[in-house]
Parts: structure tokens; sequence; C-alpha cells
């Protein structure tokens, strides 16, 4: 076997030397571009080759049943591994992709690599393409595979075009399907013989699925992380204002006055009193360790301010105002690679195991090239996500939000919720569905509610403000919906944008409008200038006097609109966020329907519920993934340690 192992090494070695050195030919012999793709890469990068670890055990062996010809005529030569292998200067082979073992894992491991080996890196790359108006190579999502946007064997998509409608071109283009809708119920009976056995199974590799697996590998557990999606992040990788967070050095450093107690109150009040007390208390006692824990691994939330429903300053951010969500994973991804976790992406769990006395021991995966294997553990984690981009299963409890535009990736479509049915999982508040009050119109960006918190004010197609800008989400976005239009504009100052890196970003999203004046400004936005005139001179005394008609907090009330160039974002609400979801104690372990713990089985974020209650605020949702990521974790880890 070790022996095996070793020549499987070699020889993928080999082939990436060898696939180099056809595209250093390439490189050499001809330098066009194809106007209608994305720029090519015209140089060679000399980066070293690095060899991936393939799991054999989760692979096919592509060579057995394909060959060359199969690729270089008719339909398929027409796609990226085609033209490949058909043009003359590089003439490359299946074996030169995929090495001479043949072997392909659902995250197409090999594939990448030696992509990376002859192109370079996302950073090499993208320092190439920088001319193009959205650099495709360099976002918020930091590294992912260079097969989630380019097909080898099918048509290549734009995989930032699932949220956003960005006019880059790409070569090989063509109708790319995102991963099917899963239906669970169709995999009643799915089983194999194909079986992997762990400690940890962690199901979803969002923020509350990196971190609960990170904590169980720290306890001394093997973990296994899977995520449905090419990429990995879930919604944790779009959060765009902060994390709340009471008591924490941050705070003390900047003489802020804050306690648990307050962030508890705070939480119970802006949920309706509905959320489960036990908790509330859990989240908020344990807000400043979690922060500490991120302080630990590389993360730096020092930028404190208010976020909406919060009595003190505790919307914690990276200084300088860049998106929370996207930061964090990153970290969480280098931890990861770091650490050497198994994450496996296409790899989405569809069926858990569960034995005659109610004890959960695995899942089901369906691997996006391997098929149907199990997965068996001493504990599993659903971390899962939410069902805010499942308009049917949204609808279906919330009839009037149909239509209605959501800020969730593609992937929030609640299939966990029907995994934890399988294992008699209860359910709570699943008709508490959260609409954000700003989402940019025409769009599914969400504009942080960090816009309004370090200043922006909020007027209707008048020019008039109409509403407390940092009052909770629901009452925010009944407020919105009461206007003309059923939209607003966030309007804020040269100051106010230059506090908050956030906002260039949705200036390079074609989401903001700027004008030297507030007369051209109105203008521009087609609201009457005197009114908008009006109601900024009217703020601006209600920042000097601390006294606000429309309820804003004294605190709250500190920066003026007053220099130009002036900037507008409409906004509009739309579905963010499901409170709803499995029940789950203190302990974070799954409660079934007669109220007893479900044997092995942990959950965390927002695939539970309970902990927001009718309403989240913003700046919980990532202090819930850590929080209670963490206690999931470090509880599986401990049960497997226990289990034979």
């Amino acid at each position: 076997i070790m022996l095996k192992k070793i020549l499987i090494l070699l020889s993928i070695c080999l082939i990436a030397f060898t696939a180099c050195k056809k595209q250093q030919t390439t490189e050499q012999t001809e330098n066009k571009t194809d106007a209608s793709s994305t720029p090519a890469v015209t140089e060679t990068v000399t980066a070293a080759v690095v060899t991936p670890v393939v799991n054999e055990l989760i692979t096919i062996n592509v060579l057995d049943k394909q060959n060359d010809a199969q690729y270089t005529t008719g339909e398929k030569a027409k796609y990226l591994a085609g033209s490949h292998m058909t043009d003359k200067n590089i003439a490359i082979s299946c074996a030169d992709c995929h090495g001479e073992s043949g072997l392909l894992d659902d995250a197409e491991t090999q594939v990448n690599a030696t992509c990376i080996s002859c192109h370079g890196d996302l950073k090499a790359v993208a320092a190439i393409t920088n001319k193009t108006e959205i650099n495709p190579h360099e976002s918020h999502l930091d590294k992912i595979n260079c097969t989630a946007c380019h097909g080898g064997h099918e048509p290549s998509a734009i995989y930032c075009n699932n949220c956003h409608s960005f006019s880059n071109q790409i070569s090989h283009v063509g109708i790319k399907p995102l991963p099917k809708k899963l239906d669970i119920a169709a995999y009643d009976n799915a089983s194999s013989n194909i079986v992997e056995n762990t400690d940890v199974l962690v199901i979803g590799a969002g923020g509350s699925g990196f971190i609960s697996a990170l904590t169980a590998q720290e306890n001394g557990a093997k973990v296994i992380l899977v995520e449905k999606m090419p990429i990995p992040g879930g919604n944790s990788q779009l959060a765009a204002g902060g994390m709340n967070a009471a008591g924490t050095t941050y705070q003390k450093e900047q003489n802020i006055q804050d306690d648990a107690e307050t962030m508890f109150q705070d939480t119970m009040k802006g949920g309706k009193n509905i959320s489960n007390p036990d908790l509330v208390h859990v989240l908020a006692n344990n807000s400043a360790d979690s922060m500490a824990w991120l302080t630990s691994i590389g993360a730096k939330l020092n930028a404190v301010n208010f976020g909406g429903g919060a009595t003190n300053k505790r919307f914690h951010a990276p200084m300088g105002g860049a998106a929370v969500g996207s930061y964090l994973v990153n970290i969480y991804k280098d931890t990861a690679d770091k650490s050497n976790l198994d994450v496996r992406v296409n790899s989405p769990a569809v069926r858990l195991l569960v034995d005659d006395k109610g004890a959960v021991y695995g899942a089901v995966i369906d691997g996006q090239h391997k098929g149907l294997y199990e997965i068996h553990a001493k504990s599993v984690i659903l971390t899962s996500g939410g069902f805010s981009a499942n308009a049917d299963r949204v609808t279906s409890y919330k009839p009037n939000y149909k239509g209605m535009t959501t800020s969730n990736q593609p992937g929030a479509t609640g299939d966990g919720l029907d995994l934890a049915k399988e294992a008699n999982a209860s359910f709570v508040d699943m008709d508490q569905i959260q609409i954000h009050p700003s989402i940019a119109v025409g769009s599914s960006t969400l504009i942080t509610e960090a816009v309004r918190g370090v200043g922006a004010i909020m007027v209707n197609h008048e020019g008039n403000r109409f509403f407390d800008e940092l009052s909770t989400r629901d009452k925010v976005s009944a407020a919105i919906l009461e206007q003309k239009g059923q939209t607003a504009y966030l309007i804020l100052d040269d100051n106010i944008r230059k506090s908050l890196k956030q906002i260039e970003g949705y200036f390079h999203l074609n989401l903001a409008k700027e004008a030297a004046t507030l007369d051209e400004l109105a203008k521009l936005i087609n609201v009457p200038a005197e009114n908008l005139k009006a109601t900024v001179e009217e703020y601006n005394k209600a920042v000097d006097t601390k006294q606000d008609k429309y309820g804003k907090k004294p605190d709250t009330l500190e920066k003026k609109v007053l220099t130009g160039p002036f900037v507008a974002i409409e906004i509009a609400p739309g579905i963010h966020y499901t409170m709803g979801g499995v029940q789950i104690n203190t302990d974070a372990q799954v409660i079934d329907n007669n109220g007893k713990p479900i044997p092995n089985f942990y959950a965390a974020g927002e695939v539970t519920g309970g902990v927001h209650g009718a309403n989240r605020l913003g700046g919980n949702s990532i202090s819930e993934t850590v929080t209670f990521g963490r206690i999931a974790g470090a509880q599986a880890a401990a049960n497997a340690a226990l289990t034979k």
C-alpha cells in the first residue's frame, strides 16, 4: 500500500511538470487572447508544484472508462479540457490533469493543483486579470477552487453571478447549473458498503461548521467537515457588519461600559421575549470569551460601534470597516489549512444514520464524483445553516414574503432541517423569518447595518427621514415598506464614507451614487432637493442637541452629514435570516420530540432555533456561530472520547 502511495505521488509530480512544460511551450510560441474571454495568463508562473494529498477511499479512477479521444472531438471538445487537448501548442492528455493514477476526488484536488502549477494561484492570476471592472480572481471569497468557475468537461460560468450580475466574460462559457437542490426524502434508503470512520463529523462548512470542527480538533478528535457547495463559507462569508460581545478587552480599552446582563436583556427584548432565556444567557455570558478565542487565532475585531437594538457599543468589526464575515471565514480557512483539517466540498450529506435506539452514528454522503459513501462518527454536529434562499420553504411559513429577494448564498436551502427530522429532532420558531431593511435595490447585496451605525441617515422618496435608523431590523423594515415605492435611501457624507471600508465596495459594485452637493444628489436620486437639505439640516441640529424626534438615542447621534461629496444608496427589505430551527440545549445537544437529548447529535448556528426569538439583533449571528460552535465542538469531542 505504501509503495502504491509513493508511486501515485511521484506520478502527480511528473504530470504537473509535464503539463507546465507544455503550457510554457504555448506561451513561448503564441501570445494570443480570446476577445470573448477573461484575459488569459500569458507568462509562466514558477511557483513550486504542491503535491496534494488524496484520500483514495473517496476517489474514482477516471481513466478506467475514459480516454483522450472522447474529449478531442464532438460536443465535449469545446469545453476547457477539450480545447487544451486539441490545441497543438498545449496538447495535454487526461493524465496530465488527473495524474497517471487517474484518481479524482469530489473536491477535484489533483485537477486544481495542476491548474495552479501551470497558471499560478489566485493571487498570481488576479495580478493579470486586474484590468477588468470586477477582478474575477480577487474577491471576498478569497481562496476557492479553480473548478468552482472553470469546468473541464462542462460549461464554465462565473460563480459570483449566483449572487451578482457581473458582465465579466469567461472562456468556454455555457449554462453551468448550481448543485441540485437536495431532495432528502429521495435518499430514505440510501446506503453504501464504502465506509469511513471518524470521531466527529461536521455537516456544513460555514462559520459554525469551521469553528465546531476546529474546536473538536483542538480537543483531540479526528474530524471530517463536509460541505455541499463548491466553496466553503456559507452565509458567514457574506456577513457584512460585526459581532456582538459584552465585556471585551476591546471595549475596556476604549472605555466602553457594557456587560453580559445588558446584552442578555437587549437580545431578549429584540427577540420580543420569545427566545429561550437559557440559550441567550449562554450567548451573552460567553461572548467575551468567544472574542478572546477569535483573537487567539489571529482575528482582531477592535472597531466597536453601535448596532441596532443595542444599549451600548458592542458591535465589533475589523478596524477600517472590512466586512466581518469574509474577514473571519478566511482566517478560519487558513487555520484549517494549518491544522490539516479534512474539509470536503461538493459533498452533501443526504441521510443521517440513526440506530434502533435513536442514536446518530454518521451520515450518507453523495459526493459529486464518488457518489454514495458512508461516514461513521462517534459524534455528529449539524451546522448546515438556514433556508432563506429556499423561496418555497420561506413562503410556506410567510406567504406575504413571496417574490422578495434574499441576501443569502444559494446553498441556504434548509436541507439540514430535513436531515434532522430523520433523527426525530424537535423544532422551534420555524415561522420566525427576518427581513433585513437594507438590501441594495436591484441586487442581492446586503448593505451592512454598520453604514447606519457610523452615521448614515435614511430618507424616503420625498427626501424626509421617517424612522430611527438604529432601531431593530423588523421595525426598520416595516417602516420602509410603508414608504412610497417600499424603498428608501441611505444618505451619508464623505467623512462617514471614509470611516467604513465596505462603502467603497458598494461603489465598486455600482450600488452607490455620489454628487458634490445635496442639490445634485437630490436630482440624481429624484427626490425634492429642498426637503433633502432641510432633513440633513434638522438631523445635524439633532446631533448638536442630542435630541431626535424619531427616537434615536443621544449617544448614537455622533456624526453630522456635512462634507461633500455626498452619497446615496437605495435600499429595500429582503429575506435575510431564519430564526427557527432544531431545538438545542445549552450543551448544543439536539433535543428530540420527547424533550430528551438525541445521543451523539449536536447542532450550532442558523440551523438551530431558540436563540434569537422573533427577531435577531445585528451582530448576534456571528456571536452565535462562535459561542455555540465552540460548545458543540468541545461537547462532541468529549462524547467521542467516551464512545467505544
